[in-house]
């Protein structure tokens, strides 16, 4: 399956994906802890909090551990939830706890053959932060996310 990576206009990027899987499967494998913990993030580092709380105003965080220590951890808040369609959500890097939230927009649409196109699109604070992500190997980073996830719907 392709990813793709764009930067259609100020501020935003959208990363797409189709998977070999239904959309309430796709959904299910993104919201509930148990599968996140088994895909999320890439297989060098350990994934080590994984907490949802799938509601408006819910809390999420998801994060992982390097083996040195280092932890990246990624949370924010449930702006909507649609389910099996459509989650809205802010997303800030732990890390960099002053910056201002990504904004995102993720949809589970079903395909013509059965899978599901994942859309991500996101609204960043500024295009240099957006582009400073991706300089720093953000893009490779989904993509092997992204591999991972696939290979746990074929398992589920």
């Amino acid at each position: 399956m392709v990813i793709l990576l764009t930067t259609p206009a100020d501020r935003e990027l959208v990363i797409t994906r189709t998977f070999d899987a239904p959309p309430a499967r796709v959904w299910e494998a993104w919201t509930v802890p148990g599968h996140v913990r088994e895909w999320y993030g890439v297989s060098a580092l350990t994934t080590t909090v994984v907490d949802i709380d799938l509601r408006v105003g819910g809390a999420w965080r998801w994060g992982q551990t390097a083996p040195e220590g280092q932890e990246i951890v990624f949370s924010g808040t449930y702006e909507d939830v649609v389910p099996v369609e459509r989650l809205d959500y802010t997303e800030v890097f732990e890390q960099m706890p002053d910056a201002d939230p990504v904004r995102v927009t993720l949809t589970f649409d079903a395909t013509p053959d059965g899978g599901t196109a994942l859309t991500s699109t996101s609204f960043w604070p500024s295009n240099e932060i957006r582009d400073q992500a991706l300089a720093a190997g953000m893009e490779a980073g989904v993509r092997e996310q992204y591999d991972r996830l696939a290979e746990h719907l074929k398992a589920m």
